[in-house]
């Protein structure tokens, strides 16, 4: 395993995850700490197409994208972590747990997406985490979550599973 990177621009990020536009939610993810925990950073646009319907005079980002936003962060994370950059690798979502809306997010905040790491890492499959979002210090929501881990290829991958 190489030393995982300590930040991850919008071009590392899409190298780790196969996300895209409309569906990429994360800009930036920084303080990456292996196998254990990122904050991941969305500056909100009106622009996103999202805010065309919901709501319409009064946009709100849905909540549910928060949640994905968190699961992308750590998704990055863990195939940082695991050497699984340029593979076709997969994070999927199994779970959600102990979600909470505190406060909205609107056109021009800074949301930024605290991923922690309750079970998982090494060579686990499935990974548990706490995901906390918030604007300006205020926590905006709050999730567990816990997602399976598809190796497929590349240097974090088990034998015969490039499949």
């Amino acid at each position: 395993m190489t030393d995982t990177p300590q930040v991850a621009d919008i071009a590392l990020i899409q190298r780790c995850i196969p996300h895209r536009y409309p569906f990429l939610l994360i800009d930036r993810v920084e303080d990456i700490v292996a196998d254990r925990s990122a904050v991941g950073i969305k500056m909100v646009s009106f622009n996103e197409p999202q805010f065309q319907g919901h709501f319409p005079g009064t946009p709100i980002f849905p909540g549910v994208q928060i949640i994905e936003a968190m699961a992308q962060t750590a998704a990055v994370m863990a195939m940082l972590s695991q050497d699984l950059l340029d593979t076709d690798s997969l994070v999927y979502f199994m779970g959600i747990d102990k979600a909470r809306f505190r406060r909205k997010v609107v056109p021009g905040d800074r949301m930024e997406l605290h991923v922690k790491t309750l079970r998982g890492g090494g060579s686990a499959k499935v990974w548990k985490f706490e995901g906390r979002a918030s604007v300006e210090g205020e926590l905006a929501a709050e999730a567990q979550f816990t997602a399976m881990l598809d190796r497929r290829g590349g240097a974090g991958a088990e034998a015969g599973d490039e499949g």
